[in-house]
């Protein structure tokens, strides 16, 4: 596991898992933190257009591919017949930085904030399963939850949660 401290989103789609992460990110790099993040996503998704030089690159069969800019870079790997890799190899991957935050990875055991919507409330709540679960960022009322219950909204007290549970030091106020 890496050393870096990690926290994540949970919860089942249009939850509004993206919509907070993106939030808590900014949220951190206003308090002068370095962020990452890892998103977990669905089998078949591709960052790479048909026709693109790279695309042409990983469809002759290279394991890997880099593009490299003046502005950014981005690596490809094709698993191929490759099992997905577990949590932890992505997390090694990563640069150095000050925080990641992790987009889904339901059963993995990293501290997590479960999000809730209402439209997606027929699915069931995760945390009774899953002890890694923290607290609940929700757009509706629940009384009777055991756990801390967070505005979905309310991002500077879900990243001070996130802060003092993970002993963050900020750089900068």
């Amino acid at each position: 596991m890496t050393d870096t401290p990690v926290f994540g989103i949970t919860g089942w789609k249009n939850s509004g898992k993206t919509q907070l992460v993106t939030s808590l990110v900014r949220e951190f790099t206003a308090r002068g933190l370095k962020v990452s993040t890892v998103k977990h996503a669905h089998h078949n998704f591709d960052i790479d257009k048909p026709g693109a030089d790279s695309y042409r690159h990983r469809e002759a069969g290279a394991s890997e591919v880099a593009l490299v800019s003046g502005r950014r870079w981005a690596l490809m790997h094709e698993l191929r017949e490759e099992d997905e890799p577990p949590l932890n190899a992505i997390l090694n991957r990563l640069a150095p930085c000050d925080l990641i935050l992790i987009e889904g990875y339901k059963r993995e055991n990293h501290p997590k904030i479960e999000a809730r919507r209402v439209e997606s409330a027929d699915r069931g709540p995760l945390a009774s399963a899953d002890p890694n679960i923290l607290a609940i960022a929700t757009d509706h009322s629940l009384p009777d939850e055991r756990l801390p219950v967070f505005d979905l909204d309310d991002v500077p007290a879900m990243a001070d949660f996130i802060e003092h549970h993970l002993n963050l030091k900020r750089t900068s106020a």
